[in-house]
């Protein structure tokens, strides 16, 4: 999703409660064409997997405060028992890298067709591509995981047959573990099909049926919903 195009998405996506103050979404606005300081924003660095292997230890909501350090040593008492070792310190800040990596790679999806794979290998963004219809795009199957394929690498050649390689390259939302960590719905008078992840709360994908209109946001508490097969 375009930078540009987020106060739209906003708009889309507010009917489940999702969204910003007008005061906040003006900020917003004058932060995508330029201003620097609101307080001192910047972009953050890619993720690695020492973050990503990190944040795994660490649990509960944000302290608000990049910063702040969370000491894992305090964390895992019982390991730094067991082993001598240095047990390092990961700050908020990449603990933030970190979690939105996670969530991008869980729950950040696509409709299908929307992007298309080359005979040679590159992805390529499809520029024919012209919305689901409002039939597929209640499907769960019409939606893919933008990352790369788990599920797929594990068919069969039989299961493959029916697949078109261009397009059916990703892992689809109607196999994702446990069943039921999607919510569908339509809104807006039937004109906006908007999914909701169950295991990320907060995570809201949405796209106009039959138009290039699709994205997410997420509006959460950066945790996981571990409960999640305890509760469906």
């Amino acid at each position: 999703m375009e930078a540009l195009s987020l106060p739209a998405a906003l708009s889309l996506v507010a009917g489940g409660g999702a969204g910003l103050s007008p005061e906040r979404r003006a900020a917003l606005v004058v932060l995508v064409v330029g201003s620097l300081n609101c307080l001192d924003w910047s972009l953050l660095t890619p993720a690695t997997k020492e973050m990503l292997a990190l944040i795994e230890q660490v649990k509960g909501r944000f302290q608000g405060d990049p910063s702040f350090e969370y000491n894992l040593s305090e964390i895992n008492a019982e390991r730094e028992e067991r082993i001598d070792e240095e047990i390092p310190v990961i700050k908020e800040e990449a603990r933030l890298i970190a979690t939105i990596e996670q969530i991008d790679r869980a729950v950040g999806i696509v409709p299908r067709g929307a992007f298309v794979k080359t005979p040679l290998g590159p992805v390529h963004e499809n520029r024919h591509f012209e919305g689901l219809s409002l039939v597929e795009a209640k499907k769960l199957s019409s939606y893919f995981h933008f990352t790369e394929p788990v599920n797929l690498k594990n068919k069969t050649l039989l299961e493959k047959a029916d697949l078109d390689p261009s397009t059916d390259f990703l892992d689809s939302l109607e196999h994702d573990i446990p069943r039921g960590s999607w919510s569908i719905q339509l809104e807006k008078g039937g004109t906006v099909v908007v999914l909701r992840s169950l295991l990320w709360l907060g995570l809201t994908f949405y796209h106009v049926p039959t138009t290039k209109q699709f994205g997410y946001v997420y509006f959460g508490t950066g945790e996981k919903n571990l409960d999640l097969p305890f509760m469906l």
